[in-house]
């Protein structure tokens, strides 16, 4: 199991998890199950990584005001209703958390499947900025994005930030 994945099974279990400094803060209504419990404890590091700000210094206000900038901006210039607005929020929300928290890899080898690069399987460089590209084989980049967005989306909602629309719904 990894973080993402222990996030996602302390949400499913209606655990709220939030950071303190170094700490993991749970809110729950109910005691949650211990194997919630155990996953979340040897994934603290890498859960911490993920919910916490980036070096920019972005913090659960800064996620929520932008989330609701981009609602306000959905809904006066696109017209959209608050619903879709939210969405296309959201999406806007993961794009930005990717580019705060790029996943930087070895030039010449896949981050995804492991393999190097080989006259038949090129691998490119994938990100904005130099030295946080990920290398990637053209065919690997679309399941390595989806996980990635699936990062983006757990480290959103544990911030209460994600609003469960679909990613990609709007342009």
């Amino acid at each position: 199991m990894s973080a993402v994945e222990a996030l996602r099974a302390a949400h499913a279990a209606g655990v709220a998890v939030m950071f303190d400094g170094e700490d993991l803060v749970l809110e729950a209504n109910a005691e949650p199950p211990q194997a919630v419990l155990d996953s979340l404890s040897r994934h603290k590091l890498a859960i911490l990584t993920l919910i916490r700000p980036s070096q920019g210094g972005s913090s659960t206000e800064h996620w929520r005001a932008y989330f609701d900038e981009r609602c306000a901006i959905a809904e006066s210039n696109y017209g959209l209703p608050r619903a879709e607005a939210e969405a296309w929020a959201s999406a806007c929300c993961v794009i930005e958390w990717l580019n705060q928290h790029p996943a930087p890899s070895t030039p010449g080898r896949c981050a995804w499947c492991g393999k190097p690069e080989s006259r038949r399987a090129v691998v490119l460089p994938f990100g904005t900025r130099s030295g946080t590209h990920a290398w990637l084989h053209g065919e690997c980049w679309p399941a390595w994005h989806r996980a990635r967005q699936a990062e983006a989306v757990v480290a959103l909602k544990s911030m209460g930030i994600f609003s469960g629309g679909s990613l990609g719904q709007h342009k």
